[in-house]
């Protein structure tokens, strides 16, 4: 399956395809996009869109496309629901909302800076959701 979302990709648009090929579309291919053609771009490529207005898969009430996506796909891990919060917290002004969530959107800032592109970018920083990952589930083990 094709997904597309909007080009140079920082925190959801990097922690989403690390989702998706993890839990829900291993042989998934992403499109990154110029934000004004993800919608006509989708259409001809049959490509689902995703973080961009008006989209299922996108930002909804206080939640970011991270969220949508374990909703829609029924993706019932509690540590998936944990990092979940860490991502929203970096893509949304509520940096706050974990500890981790300020530090996550610098991180990925820095690495949207040092990647030639999306696809770089995604190789790069899938490392660094995989730790996370692994740190929700430590952290839910206590």
């Amino acid at each position: 399956m094709k997904w597309i979302t909007r080009e140079k990709a920082k925190v959801d648009r990097i922690a989403c395809p690390w989702l998706i090929k993890k839990f829900v579309d291993p042989e998934a291919e992403f499109l990154f996009v110029p934000a004004e053609q993800v919608l006509k771009i989708s259409q001809q490529q049959n490509a689902i869109p995703f973080d961009v207005p008006d989209v299922e898969l996108g930002h909804h009430e206080d939640k970011c496309s991270f969220d949508a996506i374990i909703e829609k796909y029924q993706l019932n891990d509690k540590a998936l629901w944990e990092l979940a919060q860490i991502v929203r917290g970096a893509d949304t002004p509520n940096r706050t909302l974990t500890p981790e969530s300020a530090g996550l959107a610098a991180i990925a800032e820095g690495f949207r800076g040092i990647s030639k592109d999306d696809y770089d970018n995604m190789e790069k920083q899938f490392y660094v959701y995989d730790a996370l990952y692994e740190f929700c589930k430590i952290k839910l083990s206590k």
